[in-house]
């Protein structure tokens, strides 16, 4: 099993960004895409789960308003999409599934003006 995320991304407040998760080696149908952050000195935070079977999604209540998870089966790639970027979103950002037993590498986003 391996997720593979996409790279780095740096945004300005108020816009938003759009990261990758591509999965191999596995059913990509058959297991949930969690979608966790780690912001700098803090533990994870969970933001939510996409069912890819049938692009099923429940967030976080901290995101409810401004993420949103999609999945792409024809190229077993989950997204991850955030708007209104503020500070607070700079985190490392990272997919799982396997009920937490593979992880991605995560991907670094940096809100600065």
């Amino acid at each position: 099993v391996q997720l593979v995320q996409s790279g780095a991304e740096l945004r300005n407040p108020g816009a938003s960004v759009k990261l990758s998760c591509k999965a191999s080696g596995y059913i990509f149908i058959n297991y949930y895409m969690d979608w966790v952050r780690q912001a700098p000195g803090q533990g994870l935070e969970w933001m939510g789960r996409i069912d890819p079977e049938d692009g099923e999604a429940d967030y976080a209540r901290n995101f409810q308003d401004r993420v949103a998870f999609t999945v792409d089966t024809s190229t077993n790639t989950a997204y991850v999409e955030l708007i209104s970027l503020r500070s607070e979103d700079t985190a490392v950002y990272y997919c799982s599934t396997g009920a937490w037993g593979y992880w991605g590498q995560g991907t670094q986003v940096t809100v600065s003006s």
